[in-house]
């Protein structure tokens, strides 16, 4: 079974090494707080919010799953050269079109990176009406 690793809060980080390993590998959901069921739904996974990830044949963002709680919604997969290839740095994205039903979502991302391994989001609650 593969680690999972989680982001924390970079700014209790002392090390900018650190920092830039912890946010660049980590997925950040993007989206309203509320949803109508039976209608299109917009979600944004983004990859880093300060620090842009390496784009090196040997160590990239291989792909994005977005859930809800333990139900695969989507999920996009990439290769090496997306952002611009060996030695471009940049924060992988992708936009989900999902049509809720009535309740609430409860959305977490994954991302995979090729030399870091899985790395996994904060649950974000969505109210549905």
């Amino acid at each position: 079974m593969p680690i999972v690793n989680r982001y924390v809060d970079i700014s209790t980080v002392d090390k900018e090494a650190k920092k830039d390993y912890i946010d660049r590998h980590s997925p950040f959901i993007h989206c309203a707080t509320s949803a109508k069921g039976g209608e299109k739904f917009q979600v944004t996974v983004r990859m880093g919010k300060d620090y842009a990830h390496p784009d090196d044949p040997d160590h990239f963002i291989k792909s994005i799953q977005l859930y809800n709680a333990t139900t695969l919604l989507g999920e996009a997969n990439f290769t090496s050269g997306m952002m611009g290839g060996a030695g471009a740095k940049g924060n992988a994205e992708v936009t989900f079109n999902i049509v809720p039903a009535t309740g609430k979502l409860t959305l977490t991302a994954m991302s995979y990176c090729t030399k870091h391994g899985l790395w996994e989001c904060d649950p974000v609650t969505i109210n549905v009406a």
